[in-house]
């Protein structure tokens, strides 16, 4: 019965962080990009630019031109991909239309592609975190991906790159460049938000004095490590410690290694996915020294 509540109620906290994200977006476009005439891209890019020739409302555009793109994500990607997604498109649309009266907060281009592209990132951010969706292009170049040997990022790239060089025929390569740099950092926002300060690194560390080590790090840290024995070719003997982090956590690990074998040979790297539980323990703190 508890499994059952707790199942509900990180489902309905999911969908409250859908809509809170597809709301921050579609605010950013609504008071930041679109009265200036600066792109997002994707649909939404090619949405603005159909909408400022045609006049038909961005909202419907927005829905209509997804729904070719949503059938080929739920072909290829499945039942899980469809409904998280459905609803962002759906919740984004009606935003769209609902936050059109407000006023535009600057005319100055340079304030509105900075302001627009953090607030936009963010909104898609959370709504990326929290597994939904609200461009179709996305779902496109994750199926491409999948079929060349393209990174989904450099997918959508070329889509952009298309669609901010059409924009500039059109409006004019001035608004076409601020669309460019509201994409830019609409990217790294969204890469810090979806991933977030827990975003996991993965430690090495070799060591001589790998038990005291590990121990400290559980102590400290709350992380378990994994010891592998190794062998230097002129240190000899050694122990290779394996640890997967946080972000936040990285500058304690090296404080926790520095006090413990100063001579330890650190590497941090990138994780992309984890699969299995590493989490720590919530009773564990990391004791102020």
């Amino acid at each position: 019965m508890r499994k059952v509540k707790n199942n509900t109620l990180k489902i309905v906290l999911s969908f409250f962080m859908l809509t809170l994200g597809v709301f921050l977006a579609a605010l950013a476009l609504e008071t930041f990009l679109i009265p200036n005439t600066i792109l997002d891209g994707g649909v939404t890019g090619v949405s603005i630019i159909i909408s400022k020739l045609t006049e038909i409302p961005i909202s419907l555009l927005v829905l209509v031109l997804n729904i070719p793109f949503v059938y080929i994500g739920y072909k290829n990607l499945g039942r899980g991909f469809l409904g998280r997604t459905v609803y962002s498109m759906i919740a984004f649309s009606l935003f769209l239309e609902l936050l059109k009266p407000l006023e535009p907060f600057t005319e100055v281009m340079l304030l509105a592609t900075v302001y627009g592209g953090l607030l936009l990132g963010l909104g898609v951010g959370i709504v990326i975190h929290f597994g939904g969706c609200v461009d179709g292009t996305e779902s496109v170049s994750i199926v491409i991906s999948k079929k060349t040997s393209l990174s989904v990022g450099q997918i959508v790239l070329v889509f952009n790159l298309v669609i901010y060089t059409i924009a500039g025929f059109i409006f004019g390569f001035n608004r076409a460049m601020y669309s460019l740099l509201t994409y830019f950092i609409t990217f790294k926002v969204i890469d810090f938000v979806s991933e977030g300060l827990e975003q996991a690194k993965a430690a090495l560390i070799v060591t001589s004095k790998g038990n005291n080590l590990s121990k400290e790090i559980y102590d400290r840290l709350g992380r378990t490590t994994t010891t592998i024995k190794g062998k230097g070719l002129i240190s000899g003997e050694k122990e290779v410690l394996y640890c997967v982090i946080t972000r936040t956590e990285v500058f304690e690990l090296k404080r926790i290694v520095d006090e413990m074998d100063d001579s330890a040979f650190v590497t941090i790297l990138e994780v992309s996915d984890i699969i299995g539980d590493h989490i720590k323990s919530n009773s564990k703190v990391i004791k102020e020294k």
